[in-house]
């Protein structure tokens, strides 16, 4: 009986056995293979050139990676900087790793991610990752309460927060600063919070490229309701496809003040630095720097019941007169608690934008843009007397008036070869001045200088109703004439701009008259002693021995180079500016 009892029990233990494997492959050992490649890694996050933007001066990040090797893996490090902030080497799943790691003293500045894996055989594989966390942002300017760069978010970097968005505005891909600017859409705009942005004097700076269709819109707005614009401002364009015109609308509480602008051609496809102030008294608008209009406030801007700054947009209270959504660029948004300077104006678009010499040997560029600021420097001319500003040849021209002239340090513009070209509008009367002069004291005669062995002086004469253009240089002994041909004299009554060059170096002078060859000789050096200053459009104070007093005439687009040009660059210069 004992022995039927134990058949039967291993009888049934084994059939509880093949039971539980029933439908199951059974298990068979695989060879795993030879070990034939280094482990891979796969950075999951960061990206590549990621910036941290937060205002903590210490920040943390996590670090997403996955890790692969096709028979196993034996050891994963991860490191910041050099140091060791991860080791891994116990893996569940011995083939594959996917984890991450937080980092949380990561301080201002760049950073590069390494992890390096090793497998069984001691292949190894290391791959890095760059990224930064940026400074943030310090108040640029005096006054600045608001800064909006739009490089990929809407960030105001002074608050570190976000505006709200409406639709779906988008970037731009390009930008002034950076490589990104807000680009608007159909329906779309983005708004912020107007508290901390309320004072009664108020200005706004950007760069816009304005894109006319639709043919009018708002471009930033602050107002109370729809009803009427006696709160906030509006600032908004209207106009076609050649012309739009930037106007600006304030609300005094009891009234309105409105600042028709000026117009902008959408057809140049051109970056324009735009500028508002608002003070207790007026408004300005100024473009790329020019002030271009005033307008009177009988009182100051009323901000009752403002609570929403809408950019790119009319947005709910100024959506009126079809003044929708812009679909235009805009990049590098500040606002002010004050009313900016011309000065400060253009400083923040010397900053923004700095000047980069447009051709080969270029040293000074003085464009005249409502300013006598030269644009590679960014210095500032010495302003004597009153000049002013006219409708010049591109945008802005210098106006000449009696007993003006500007001057800058010779500084930087003295060497063996020079050039200058520009363009002139001539006013004959007085019939002779000086236009660019840069020459030493006259000892000799003090109240009537006349010292033309050292520098140069390009001046012009009445020649028979006409105007003549002059050339002369002192070689430190000796001064040489290059006068101009009467064929070439100047018949100042036709009211046309005129492009005028002059060129020495080597042992050759030429001056040109619309980029034609009216002089030309020999040239025996040039010596500055003495030569510190240059004064632009009169002979005052180094050459007034002939009358050579202050040019009432129009000067544009004023350029100096360090060499001399030949005469197809003087033409390539004139044609590139007609």
């Amino acid at each position: 009986m004992k022995l039927t009892r134990y058949i039967l029990l291993g009888f049934i233990a084994v059939f509880v056995a093949v039971s539980c494997y029933e439908g199951i492959d059974p298990i068979s050992r695989v060879e795993p293979g030879a070990d034939l490649t280094a482990p891979v890694i796969k950075i999951i996050s960061p990206a590549e050139g990621y910036q941290i933007k937060v205002p903590d001066l210490v920040s943390s990040i996590t670090i997403d990676f996955e890790v692969t090797d096709d028979i196993e893996l034996g050891t994963v490090v991860v490191k910041i900087n050099g140091a060791v902030i991860g080791t891994f080497n116990e893996f569940k799943d011995y083939r594959r790793l996917v984890n991450q790691v937080v980092f949380n003293n990561v301080v201002i500045g760049a950073h590069v991610i390494e992890i390096t894996a090793t497998d069984l055989e001691g292949k190894s594989t290391t791959v890095k990752r760059n990224f930064e966390k940026v400074s943030p942002y310090n108040k640029k300017y005096d006054g600045e309460i608001f800064y909006m760069p739009f490089d990929g978010d809407y960030m105001e970097m002074i608050s570190f927060n976000s505006a709200a968005k409406v639709g779906n505005p988008g970037f731009a891909g390009q930008g002034v600063v950076g490589e990104n600017a807000y680009k608007g859409a159909k329906d779309a705009y983005l708004t912020f919070p107007v508290a901390g942005l309320k004072n009664n004097s108020f200005s706004g700076a950007f760069w816009y490229k304005v894109n006319a269709n639709p043919s009018r819109s708002g471009i930033l707005t602050v107002g109370a309701t729809a009803d009427n614009r006696n709160q906030g401002f509006r600032l908004f364009r209207e106009g076609g496809n050649t012309s739009q015109t930037i106007k600006l609308n304030v609300g005094t509480g009891a009234g309105e003040s409105w600042n028709d602008g000026g117009a902008i051609n959408p057809a140049a496809g051109e970056w324009v630095h735009i500028a508002f102030t608002i003070s207790p008294t007026k408004s300005v608008i100024y473009f790329n720097g020019a002030e271009i209009r005033t307008a009177t406030l009988t009182n100051m801007i009323d901000w009752t019941g403002c609570e929403n700054l809408v950019i790119g947009s009319g947005g709910p209270t100024f959506s009126y007169w079809d003044h929708f959504s812009d679909h235009s660029f805009i990049d590098e948004l500040r606002f002010f608690n004050k009313e900016l300077t011309r000065d400060e104006i253009q400083q923040i678009i010397f900053d923004d934008s700095p000047y980069i010499p447009k051709y080969s040997g270029e040293i000074f560029y003085l464009p005249f843009e409502g300013n006598y600021r030269e644009q590679i420097t960014n210095a500032s001319a010495t302003v004597v007397g009153n000049p002013g500003f006219a409708a010049g040849k591109k945008g802005q021209a210098y106006s000449g008036a009696v007993d003006s002239y500007l001057q800058f340090p010779s500084a930087g513009l003295t060497g063996s070869a020079m050039s200058a070209v520009f363009w002139m509008k001539i006013n004959a009367i007085p019939d002779r001045a000086g236009i660019l002069v840069m020459g030493p004291p006259d000892p000799a005669n003090p109240t009537a200088m006349n010292n033309r062995k050292n520098g140069f002086r390009f001046f012009r004469e009445n020649a028979a109703g006409k105007q003549r253009f002059k050339l002369n240089t002192g070689n430190g002994t000796a001064d040489t004439w290059f006068d101009g041909l009467a064929a070439a004299d100047v018949d100042h009554t036709t009211g046309n701009w005129v492009h005028m060059a002059f060129t020495f170096g080597g042992d050759e002078a030429v001056v040109y008259i619309n980029g034609e060859v009216v002089k030309q000789g020999a040239f025996s050096g040039i010596d500055w002693t003495g030569c510190d200053i240059l004064t632009i459009m009169s002979g005052t104070p180094r050459f007034t021995g002939w009358n050579h007093f202050s040019d009432h005439s129009l000067m544009d687009e004023l350029r100096i180079f360090n060499k001399a040009l030949t005469q197809q660059e003087v033409r390539n210069i004139m044609n590139a500016e007609k």
